[in-house]
C-alpha cells in the first residue's frame, strides 16, 4: 500500500469523532505519525488503539482547543515527543443555533471560541516551527455554510466565514515561505455536528440534515486530505469543497 506521508508528523484537532477521526485514521494509513487531541480522552484513547492495531503510530493529547494553553500546548507536546510538526488539520468545532431574534450573545461566543479562535491558537503555535523545519501543511476544515449564511444559521456561518478569510489570509503570508495552506469546506457530512444543539427543533433538523441517504462520510474528507497533502510542494490546493453529489442547490 502506497504511504505518501510517510515520516510526517500530523497533529489533528477534534480528533474524537467525525471528519477529525476520519482525517487522523486516513493520514495513518498514509504513514504520517498522528498526534491528536480532543476534549474526550476516552475516545482518542480508543483511536490510539485503533491505529496502533493497523500498524500506525499515535499519540493522544487530551485538551480543549478554546483554552489557548491547551492548545498552544497541543502543539508542544507533539513537537517535544514526536519531533516536528509538518502536518496541522484544525477539525475541531461546533454548530449551534444562533438567530439575532432573541438573541443569546454567549452562543456567538462561543461558537466562535471554537470555529475561529481555536484555528488561531493552534496555527499561531504551529506556524514557528514550520518555519523553522523549513516548510509544513495546514488544513482548516471549514463549511460551505461560510459561504452562505442563512436564518438560525448566523452564528455559525459567521465563524466559519472568518475561518475562510484567515485561513486565505495564511496562505498568502507563508506561502513563500514553503508552508501551504488549504481550506476544506465539507458540505453535509454524516459527523455528530447536530448533537450538542441547544435548540431541540434545530438539533433535530441538523441531525437528520447530517445523516441523510447520501451525505458524505468523515472518511471521504480524510482521503481529501490525503489527497490534498500528498500533491507536489509546489502544487497548494488552496480551496476546495466538498458535497454530497445529491445536493445540487448552490
Amino acid at each position: 500500500m502506497s504511504k505518501p506521508l510517510e515520516g510526517k508528523v500530523a497533529l489533528v484537532t477534534g480528533a474524537s469523532s467525525g471528519i477529525g477521526e476520519g482525517a487522523a485514521l486516513c493520514l495513518a494509513e498514509a504513514g504520517a505519525t498522528v498526534a491528536m487531541t480532543a476534549r474526550r480522552a476516552d475516545r482518542l484513547a480508543g483511536l490510539v488503539e485503533k491505529i496502533e492495531a493497523m500498524g500506525g503510530k499515535a499519540l493522544a493529547i487530551p485538551g480543549d482547543m478554546t483554552v489557548e494553553d491547551e492548545a498552544r500546548g497541543a502543539v508542544e507536546e507533539t513537537v517535544a515527543k514526536l519531533g516536528s510538526i509538518d502536518i496541522l488539520i484544525n477539525s475541531a468545532g461546533i454548530m449551534e443555533a444562533g438567530g439575532i431574534e432573541n438573541c443569546d450573545t454567549a452562543i456567538y461566543r462561543k461558537v466562535i471560541d471554537i470555529n475561529l479562535m481555536g484555528t488561531v491558537y493552534t496555527c499561531a503555535a504551529a506556524v514557528p516551527h514550520m518555519l523553522e523545519q523549513g516548510g509544513g501543511d495546514i488544513i482548516t476544515i471549514s463549511s460551505l455554510a461560510g459561504r452562505k449564511g442563512g436564518p438560525m444559521t448566523s452564528a455559525y456561518s459567521a465563524s466559519k466565514h472568518a475561518v475562510n478569510f484567515m485561513t486565505d489570509g495564511m496562505r498568502q503570508e507563508l506561502g513563500g515561505k514553503n508552508i501551504r495552506v488549504t481550506t476544506l469546506m465539507p458540505g453535509a457530512t454524516e459527523t455528530e455536528v447536530g448533537d450538542n444543539i441547544s435548540d431541540p427543533n434545530w438539533r433535530k433538523a441538523i441531525q437528520a440534515h447530517v445523516s441523510k441517504e447520501g451525505a458524505v462520510k468523515p472518511r471521504d474528507i480524510g482521503e481529501a486530505i490525503v489527497f490534498i497533502l500528498a500533491m507536489p510542494r509546489r502544487t497548494n490546493i488552496s480551496e476546495i469543497s466538498i458535497r454530497p453529489t445529491i445536493d445540487t442547490s448552490a
